[in-house]
């Protein structure tokens, strides 16, 4: 009898395992814990102090509102005072509940609260943005909200490295150097290059300078160079992405935080939920050896 051969795994083609190796880098579990401590515990802050106003749109007539796109996809009507104020409750409610369940090391909770959050911090979201102002800062916060829950067991500090743990982690970091190079691609498709010649800063340094920043008014040359600088630096982002050595990493992504930081002084502009986000380029597991690979949820 002729024996039967069983064909072997099909090998993918160098380019397919190098693509596959950079999306489902492993990475440690106790990074995606450290996530989900900082991404829940941010929700009350934010709901409650720095997007506080978004609760105000209860109040403002219905005409008004104009839905953004995924709204006007998802039918989400417009708001009402106790609509609003029920959807507060029940987001801070389970942000909290999410963050508790990841100190007490509780999976299966921290997973369906996790859910929980991202919908009902979504909803917020658009209630926020659809009055004729969207922000660019929540993109990749939101990513975060999404990707956090389609990781399994994590625990601070765990240094067990997960596939699906690396792909979570790095569909934040791509959305957050989405955010940097999106950002320069709107300048130049709306603003053209007036936004780098023209008084750009100028006009924010008198809105919403500070005595730090007043200085510039009488250098405007030095505003005009950072608008270059700027611009430059945005559409060259993506190459954080790529960079091998993790020390040149966090270097880089420390400048990010300076700037932010450096940004809130001069105009008093922050960027505190694409701050958390960016947080996923950092070894937040803590150091240490890491140890076998994990590859179920």
């Amino acid at each position: 009898m002729a024996s039967v051969t069983t064909p072997g795994p099909v090998a993918r083609p160098a380019p397919a395992r190098g693509l596959a190796g950079w999306w489902f880098r492993p990475t440690a579990l106790g990074r995606v814990a450290a996530l989900r401590l900082l991404a829940y515990l941010f929700v009350p802050v934010d709901v409650l102090l720095t997007t506080s106003w978004v609760y105000q749109h209860g109040d403002v007539p219905a005409v008004f509102y104009r839905p953004v796109l995924p709204a006007r996809w998802l039918h989400v009507p417009a708001p009402t005072p106790t609509s609003v104020a029920v959807l507060r409750a029940l987001l801070v409610g389970a942000a909290v509940v999410a963050a508790v369940a990841v100190l007490t090391r509780t999976t299966r909770l921290v997973r369906v609260a996790g859910v929980t959050v991202f919908v009902l911090y979504g909803w917020w979201m658009l209630i926020a943005m659809s009055y004729g102002k969207v922000d660019h800062d929540r993109f990749a916060y939101l990513v975060l909200l999404a990707v956090l829950p389609t990781v399994g067991a994590a625990r601070l500090g765990e240094r067990r490295t997960s596939e699906p743990a690396g792909w979570a982690v790095r569909m934040v970091e791509v959305a957050a150097v989405a955010t940097y190079f999106l950002a320069a691609w709107a300048k130049i498709r709306f603003g053209h290059w007036n936004w780098a010649t023209g008084a750009t800063l100028t006009g924010a340094v008198l809105r919403r300078g500070t005595g730090l920043s007043d200085w510039m008014l009488h250098a405007p040359w030095f505003l005009q160079a950072f608008q270059w600088i700027l611009i430059t630096f945005e559409l060259c982002s993506p190459v954080i992405l790529f960079v091998r050595r993790d020390r040149t990493r966090y270097v880089l992504v420390g400048l990010l935080y300076a700037f932010h930081v450096a940004t809130f002084v001069m105009i008093r502009i922050i960027f505190l939920p694409h701050l958390i986000a960016l947080a996923a380029f950092l070894p937040l597991e803590g150091r240490g050896r890491r140890t076998s690979e994990a590859h179920g949820t």
